[in-house]
Order: C-alpha cells, then sequence, then structure tokens
C-alpha cells in the first residue's frame, strides 16, 4: 500500500514541476501573436515586435535581461497624444522614439537609464507612436527630429 502512495505523490510532484514549467515558459513569451516585422529606421534595419494591447503596452521591454541592437518594440496607440514611458520593471537602458502617424520621430529620450524610476518620459508634441530600442541607438544610427520609420504595413490598436 505504502508503494501506491509514493508513485501517487512521485506523480504529483511531476505534474506540479511541469506545470511550473509550461507557467513560466508562457510568462517569458511576447504577449502579442503578431509576428516581428522588419522595418528601417535611420542606418538600420529593425525587427519590430507590436504593443498593440494595453496589456503589452503596459509590459513592454519590462523583465527583459538585453535587447538586440537590431530590435525595437513598437507601441501603438488608438489617437494622437502625449504618451508618457518610465523604465518600471526595465532591466537595460533604452532609447525611446515619440513618432507622429506618418512614422517620423518628433521626440526622443537618449539612453534612458534604469535607474530613472519613477520618472515619467514625455514628448514635446503628440505622439501615435512610441519605439523602444536598445540604448545608444539614436547616437548610433543618426536618428534626429524628422527621421521616418519605414514600415511595410502599419499596426493598428487590437483590443
Amino acid at each position: 500500500m505504502s508503494r501506491h502512495y509514493f508513485y501517487a505523490a512521485l506523480f504529483l510532484l511531476v505534474a506540479v514541476l511541469v506545470s511550473f514549467v509550461i507557467s513560466f515558459l508562457y510568462r517569458t513569451q511576447p504577449l502579442q501573436k503578431e509576428p516581428i516585422q522588419e522595418a528601417e529606421f535611420g542606418k538600420m534595419s529593425l525587427r519590430i515586435e507590436y504593443a498593440t494591447t494595453t496589456a503589452a503596452r503596459e509590459k513592454g521591454l519590462g523583465g527583459r535581461r538585453n535587447i538586440a541592437d537590431d530590435y525595437g518594440m513598437l507601441f501603438v496607440f488608438p489617437n494622437d497624444g502625449y504618451y508618457g514611458f518610465w523604465m518600471k520593471d526595465t532591466l537595460v537602458p533604452l532609447d525611446m522614439f515619440w513618432l507622429d502617424d506618418k512614422g517620423q520621430v518628433t521626440s526622443f529620450a537618449r539612453d534612458v537609464a534604469t535607474s530613472t524610476y519613477p520618472h515619467v518620459f514625455y514628448p514635446s508634441e503628440p505622439a501615435r507612436y512610441v519605439l523602444e530600442t536598445a540604448a545608444g541607438f539614436a547616437q548610433a544610427n543618426g536618428i534626429t527630429i524628422g527621421t521616418p520609420l519605414v514600415l511595410q504595413n502599419w499596426p493598428r490598436v487590437s483590443e
């Protein structure tokens, strides 16, 4: 009889461990089902991940330990506005670019350190999109006011 309890306990332990691993893997996956798109920005080709839902915009790049030099996250909003960004749960420094509805840079914040939280960064004029990249991207690629982000298909809010 004790063998049955041992095997039942062992089975339960394995099931809990498998559930934990699956839960961990699910939480570390991007919140979108959309594929990563290619874009041109300054002198660089970027792989862009979209944040088109409230949950994805709230999570952003939080929790990521590194960001590739050719990667960016594009935050998509339904209307132009003064969208503020902070470094909550962000583990690496970033460059932030506010873009108008045509995809041109209207404001940016360079080399934003993780230690700036809870300070909120705002654009100087309304924006429709915000692009976050690894810190140093703006300087390395000559990004200035008016630089366009060139995408084949601009995403829309999916809420």
